[in-house]
């Protein structure tokens, strides 16, 4: 009879064992999200530009928001290299001495972010597509697509998005 009157008043083990599990994933997503954000530090975020500018420019505010505020400088472009600014979905490469270009950090395979710039080539860590940073044209697949281009200017040592 003991065993009838003696149930304990908190949840069944398989519900704190489902909770638990479902808890696990939630953090391990969580870190595989916070994992792509931390890789665009060494290719992507410029930590030496301010933060109001690129937070001005990708607020939505209108286009204009985008034009006037810096993207970066030319001196943060490598020559024969570039970089990736994922928050505004832009990479800028500099093909040749001063020849600025920028494409969309979109990858035209199946919408991965790009994430770097190395050995002339604009690289999607995805499935491997590889694209010009020269033109952004496909270097290796399987992406079929180029990358677009995206309108900046250079005015001095500023590289801005253009209007």
């Amino acid at each position: 009879m003991t065993s009838a009157s003696f149930h304990p008043a908190g949840p069944a083990r398989r519900t704190v064992v489902a909770a638990a599990g479902a808890a696990g994933l939630a953090v391990a997503l969580t870190a595989c999200g916070g994992s792509d954000d931390d890789s665009s530090d060494d290719t992507g975020a410029a930590p030496s530009a301010p933060a109001g500018e690129g937070a001005d420019g990708g607020s939505g505010g209108g286009e204009n928001a985008g034009a006037e505020a810096a993207l970066t400088t030319t001196a943060d472009i490598p020559e024969g290299g570039g970089k990736v600014f994922a928050d505004r979905k832009v990479v800028v490469t500099q093909p040749a001495a001063g020849d600025f270009k920028a494409f969309s950090a979109t990858c035209t395979h199946q919408g991965c972010a790009v994430k770097s710039v190395a050995d002339g080539v604009i690289n999607c860590p995805c499935h491997n597509s590889n694209f010009s940073i020269t033109d952004g044209s496909v270097q290796s697949g399987p992406a079929l697509k180029p990358l677009p281009a995206v309108e900046i200017t250079v005015s001095g040592d500023s590289i801005r998005l253009a209007g």
